[in-house]
């Protein structure tokens, strides 16, 4: 297996998921108090996805140091989306809009250190 596009496919996997974290979250922040289901299972399976490769390079080929980082924030937002849907959607009570942002930011930033990860592995 090769580590580099290990990366970059779980950077692919995590920005689809990222378009549909930015759909629900334009829905939560336009008064809707919260999305419809799919798109919430779809967005989870998705980053779920990514996590899964990210997990299963560092347990086999390892990850350098900032993969490593974004994996561990990735696992944090992960938490903080299971609250949103577990807590919060399932019982249909309005997702927090303050949680909403912590989720997106902690993700934004291990996405952000994922692709400087796999910009440097690739030598550019």
């Amino acid at each position: 297996m090769e580590p580099a596009l290990v990366w970059k496919t779980a950077t692919v996997l995590l920005a689809l998921g990222a378009l549909g974290g930015l759909v629900m979250a334009g829905m939560r922040f336009a008064g809707q108090p919260h999305p419809p289901a799919w798109l919430a299972m779809l967005h989870g399976s998705v980053a779920a996805a990514a996590l899964t490769l990210l997990i299963y390079a560092a347990a086999t080929v390892g990850l350098p140091a900032l993969a490593l980082g974004a994996l561990i924030l990735f696992l944090i937002a992960g938490a903080g989306g299971a609250v949103l849907n577990l807590r919060y959607h399932w019982k249909m009570l309005a997702l927090p809009k303050w949680l909403i942002v912590v989720h997106a930011g902690v993700a934004v930033l291990g996405f952000a250190l994922l692709v400087i990860a796999a910009w440097a592995a690739s030598g550019a």
